[in-house]
């Protein structure tokens, strides 16, 4: 279930970043810009979600690191996605 809710907030970080990209650039290439500025943004989040599940819950980090891998990858791949689809229109 905390992997499901890591996700969707994930997801809910896209829409922001996407958001601020368009009021920022106010056109599609700041979109795309605003998804391409998530992935390191998302990356440092899931990697402190990581550390919270190694330092506190007590899993090892081999434990973590595919929880990792698909906390990061699902809101990464909507990312690039939308980064895609807004650069061809």
């Amino acid at each position: 279930m905390h992997m499901l809710m890591v996700m969707l907030a994930g997801i809910l970080l896209l829409g922001v970043f996407l958001l601020f990209g368009w009021l920022w650039g106010h056109s599609l290439a700041g979109v795309a810009t605003g998804a391409k500025v998530f992935l390191p943004a998302w990356l440092i989040v899931a990697t402190v979600n990581l550390w919270v599940g190694v330092s506190r819950a007590g899993y090892t980090v081999m434990q973590e690191l595919p929880i990792l891998a698909a906390n990061f990858a699902v809101p990464a791949a909507i990312a690039v996605l939308a980064a895609w689809q807004v650069s061809r229109a």
